[in-house]
């Protein structure tokens, strides 16, 4: 059983596979031609609201010849109290594969470990790697070589940011984590990092961390379920915004990445987001080569 869970979960050379199928199904429509998942289907599980990562994982299958089925809390029995066990239980029988987007991780954990297909993190409060797996793929086309890139993440220690610092580690990357004091990633996540050797993830709370970046990553600072503290997180970030003055600090070749969606004035100017240092649109598109490649992977057609 192939989940995908966490990239902390994988080994580096099966992330480094996942990302180099993805590279040349982009390139080459290798596994489109071939109609590579002809004959499966993915449920696609939403309990939090989505745009890029539903469309991406729809026209995923839908290129690849197979098929999804769209579920969210308000038309399903999730939103009447069904449990995730049993959800996994039935979704089995009918599908080959589960795509989750939820809030808890321990959802995400349950029906993985109720389901007897391949299950799939579309998005949890602790993690986003399907996210994080097109940023690589967006770096990757556009640097070569990640492991000598450096890359500076700015604002809230959240999901995306501890994604990305389990690519950090699985691929060598250079990274600086610079966040307030008060919205550093979670204290289970850096006991973890303190136990990997040989990393180059290293933590700031100056936003002059920029400084020669190749890579320069903001995300969205109020985020669903941060809404009530919604003005006191904007105060306390907004030191942390990618302006042009942020972005001038960087290396003359830095490139800007940001999840989507934007607040525009917010954690990132129009003239960033929309200048030529941004591969948010790139990123964007992206989510769907990854995801190509993540449910090759999940279904054994690429890897040992």
């Amino acid at each position: 059983m192939r989940h995908f869970l966490d990239l902390d979960l994988l080994k580096p050379d099966e992330l480094a596979l996942i990302l180099d199928a993805a590279l040349d199904e982009k390139t080459n429509h290798k596994f489109s031609k071939q109609a590579a998942l002809s004959g499966k289907s993915l449920a696609l599980v939403f309990e939090k609201n989505s745009t890029r990562t539903r469309i991406s994982f729809q026209a995923a299958m839908q290129q690849l010849g197979g098929q999804s089925f769209v579920l969210d809390a308000g038309t399903s029995q999730l939103g009447r109290g069904e449990t995730i066990a049993d959800t996994a239980r039935v979704l089995s029988r009918y599908v080959d594969g589960i795509m989750l987007r939820t809030d808890g991780h321990d959802k995400l954990e349950e029906m993985a470990r109720y389901a007897s297909v391949p299950v799939i993190n579309g998005l949890t409060d602790k993690s986003h790697p399907c996210q994080i797996m097109a940023d690589l793929l967006t770096v990757k086309e556009h640097f070569g070589d990640l492991s000598k890139r450096r890359v500076v993440w700015l604002g809230d220690g959240n999901n995306v940011a501890v994604s990305w610092v389990q690519a950090a580690v699985a691929f060598g990357i250079e990274m600086v984590v610079s966040t307030p004091d008060s919205m550093q990633i979670p204290s289970d996540v850096q006991d973890w990092l303190a136990n990997q050797g040989g990393h180059r993830v290293s933590f700031s709370n100056d936003p002059a961390a920029v400084a020669g970046a190749d890579v320069v990553i903001a995300d969205t600072w109020v985020s669903m379920g941060d809404e009530a503290e919604g003005e006191q997180r904007l105060a306390t970030l907004e030191p942390f915004q990618v302006n042009q003055a942020c972005m001038a600090k960087a290396s003359e070749q830095a490139v800007f990445l940001h999840c989507l969606p934007a607040h525009r004035g917010e954690e990132v100017t129009d003239e960033v987001i929309d200048g030529p240092q941004s591969l948010v649109f790139d990123e964007a598109e992206n989510r769907m080569h990854a995801q190509k490649a993540i449910l090759l992977w999940c279904f054994g057609l690429i890897g040992g």
